[in-house]
Formats: structure tokens, sequence, C-alpha cells
């Protein structure tokens, strides 16, 4: 059942902001009926008195009713805030131009109390009820649906495909910036990447699902807590680990051609990739879970990515490739450390210790500072030693976002959904500075 913030013990103080009650009851013929009237309330007596509705049908001496409260201050064109609702049953008696009711339950919401997003999430098991007895009801299942493009787009994940796009595009800029191109190569690196990146997000999905992190998990957002297609029906576990499979096998066949046509030790790079992907959430390793989740995202998202892609198009490795990825290593690293930020509470309760379980706010807080400054100093020192090209150095103009980041963090840091705007930005620091990095090269390029 979706948790109610009505205070039991406080009925009547928390009924008291409101400024009219709604009567619904039956009337004597079987028809349900709503009325708008005023109330006060007897604390001596722990009731509620409603005035008795000048004309119309009356309710019945001793009848169940429902008394409803309810608030909402609309924005025009932008929203609703404030947003609250108590709602009581209980038997009803009259007591002269007043009906009396002594509440035997309640339920109700109050957003200053609990969040909307959370509200819905704590409801979906009463969802799932409701269609169960439905189903029964109707004698055939009853399930919520999506379109197939839209659960393929939502389960995989698709617009953190930025993760892949950025190392693989920088790799490509770097390997023409050395005097060889093949697009047709870089496009294969891209879609084989990009299969095993959504094989990743999916069986990530799966083995939080078993180990019940993203069960326990009721403050999910938009970058965090997973797709939710298990936990809300949309998707069954085992078409979740079918397509998980499926897009591993892509991808895993267009490495082993590229590995046939370009060489041997594109193998090693490859394999790394694979391995640190599985091993990140799935068993018996489950990396992510001892709170080595950071790394294995960095190296795969950074130097396996960049560099296999420049290997597969000049078939040599230079530490310039390397070097250039430590930046966006580090940059994808914080995106997923910030992003589990929210799933603290449930990570922690099914056993998954990341970084930001086993730390606290101003450890986690610095961490990200320190990591930031590591990020930009390396490309500093990159430009100045030629290392990258000097062009680079316009990423540094992504520093205010990362500022901006940080004090997100810092002040929303128990409050997932307010931390959302930080970890959307945080986003956009990895996706702009990447391609800030790639522009440089391309810049470099162009006057070459």
């Amino acid at each position: 059942m979706a948790r109610s913030t009505v205070r039991e013990e406080a009925i009547l103080e928390d009924v008291q902001d409101f400024t009219h009650a709604i009567l619904a009851f039956v009337d004597e013929d079987g028809y349900p009926l709503n009325v708008a009237t005023e109330f006060e309330t007897d604390a001596a007596s722990d009731a509620i008195r409603l005035k008795t509705p000048a004309i119309g049908p009356q309710p019945a001496e001793g009848s169940e009713v429902n008394v409803t409260f309810s608030h909402i201050r609309p924005y025009p064109g932008v929203g609703y805030d404030q947003r609250r609702y108590v709602s009581l049953w209980g038997a009803i008696q009259r007591d002269g131009d007043w009906f009396v009711i002594r509440p035997t339950r309640s339920h109700g919401w109050d957003e200053d109390r609990l969040h909307f997003f959370e509200l819905c999430e704590r409801s979906v098991p009463t969802g799932h009820e409701y269609m169960r007895k439905l189903s029964e009801r109707r004698g055939e299942e009853v399930k919520p649906q999506l379109g197939l493009g839209w659960l393929i787009f939502l389960a995989t994940r698709v617009p953190f495909l930025t993760a892949t796009i950025v190392p693989i595009l920088l790799g490509g800029m770097i390997a023409r910036a050395h005097g060889e191109s093949n697009w047709w190569l870089w496009l294969l690196c891209l879609v084989g990447g990009a299969a095993i990146h959504l094989g990743l997000n999916v069986l990530n999905d799966v083995s939080d699902t078993t180990s019940g992190a993203d069960t326990a998990n009721v403050n999910p957002t938009m970058f965090s807590g997973g797709s939710r297609m298990i936990q809300y029906g949309l998707v069954s576990l085992n078409a979740m680990r079918a397509t998980s499979f499926a897009l591993y096998a892509v991808g895993i066949g267009i490495g082993l051609l590229l590995v046939a046509t370009r060489g041997i030790e594109l193998l090693w790079i490859g394999l790394a990739g694979v391995f640190l992907s599985i091993a990140y959430t799935a068993p018996p390793l489950r990396l992510v879970y001892r709170g080595l989740g950071e790394i294995c995202v960095a190296l795969g998202f950074g130097p396996i990515m960049v560099l296999g892609t420049y290997f597969v198009i000049t078939q040599e490795l230079t530490f310039e490739a390397f070097y250039a990825s430590l930046p966006v290593a580090l940059l994808i690293m914080l995106v997923l450390y910030v992003n589990q930020v929210p799933d603290r509470p449930s990570d922690a309760k099914a056993g998954k210790n990341t970084i930001v379980v086993r730390l606290s706010k101003e450890k986690i807080v610095a961490g990200y500072d320190l990591s930031m400054i590591a990020t930009y100093l390396l490309i500093v020192v990159g430009a100045v030693t030629g290392l990258m090209p000097v062009w680079t150095l316009a990423a540094l103009v992504t520093i205010p976002l990362a500022i901006k980041v940080h004090r997100g963090l810092s002040s929303h840091y128990e409050h997932p959904y307010e931390l959302m705007a930080a970890m959307g930005t945080n986003i956009m620091v990895h996706l702009a500075t990447g391609l800030l990095l790639s522009a440089g090269y391309l810049i470099e390029i162009l006057i070459s």
C-alpha cells in the first residue's frame, strides 16, 4: 500500500487547515452522492462535526460515510504546489444541525511530508494488486502496456548512450589527427560499443532486481534507480535477461569481426571491456556491490573505448590516446558517483556497498571536487605538454557547470528529487567536455 502521511494520533490537527469538507455517502435509493460542507473539529470527543446540508438527500443515521479534505494551489501555465488531502471513514450520527463522525480509519497525503514521485512509487504494489484482482474478475490477464519502441527505449536506457558516444568519437578524432581515418570502422566501433553498453544497462536492472536493490528503492529518478520496467510489470525478468544476452551477442559479434580484420591485440581490449561490463553488476564478482563500480565505469568508458576505437582505425596504441582518455574516464566516473547518491538507502539495504554508501556526505562532496579538479588539470597539462592539442583547452569552459553540480550536491544531498537538476548538469559536464575535447582535435586536423 502507498504510505499515508496522515498522523493517526493527530487527525483532527491535520484537517484544521482545510477550508471545507466533502461528505460522500450512499443514499436510501443506492445512489452515491457527495456534497461540500462546512466543518469543525471537536478535540474533546475526537470527532469531526459537519454542517448538515440545507437541501437534498441526507445520509442515514449510523451509516458508513467518507469525508475528504483537500487543498491544492495552482500556478497557471506552470503547475501546482501545496497538494494535500485527508480522507476519513466512519459511522455518522446527527447532533441538531450537525453531523458527527468519529473516524475509524484514514488515509491521506501531504507533499511537504512525502514527495509526489515517492507517493507514486510507493503506490506501485497497490496498482499490481488491483490489476491482479481485476484479472481474476475478468478471467484474463490485465497488465500495463507500452509500445515496443518505447519499451526498448526505456528498458535499455538509450539516453545514457552519450557515455559511449563521447569516448568513441574522441578515439576516432585522435586517430584522424594522427593521420588515419576510416569512418566505416568507426561506425562499427560505435554500434558494437553501444550494444555492449545497452546490454550492460539491462543486465544491471536484472541484477539489481534479483538482489532487491531496485525493488527497495522508493526514490528513483530519471537518472537513478534503474529503468523500473521490471518493477512496473512492463517487462518480465526473463525478457530482460534475453534482451541483455541479445545485445551482448551483437556487441561481441562486431568485436570479433574487428579482431579478425584489424589485429589480435584488439581481443585483449575487447575482453577487458566485456569482462568489466559483466563483472560490474553480475554475480559472482558484482564489483559495484564492493565499491568498485566507479573504477569499472572509468576504465570501460574511458581508456578501453578510446584505445579500442583508436586501435581499430590505426592498428597501433599510443600513450597520447591513453592520456586523452583520462579526463573522459574521470567525468563518466563522476556521473555514476553522483547518480548513486539518491539510491543510498535502498542500496545499503540490498548490500550494495557503493562508495556513496560507505562514505559521509562531506567525503563524497570532497571526492567530487578533487576528481573534477584532476579532470581539468589533466586537460591543462595535456595541452601544455603537447600530449593534446592546445585547442582542447576550450573544454575548460565547462568549469562553471561543474561548480553548479558541486553546489547542487552540497545543498540537496539528502533530497533525491531536488538533486535531479545537479545530476542532469553533471551529465552535461561529461558530454560537453568530451565533445569539446573532440572539437579540439578537429580544429587541429583542419589547420594542419
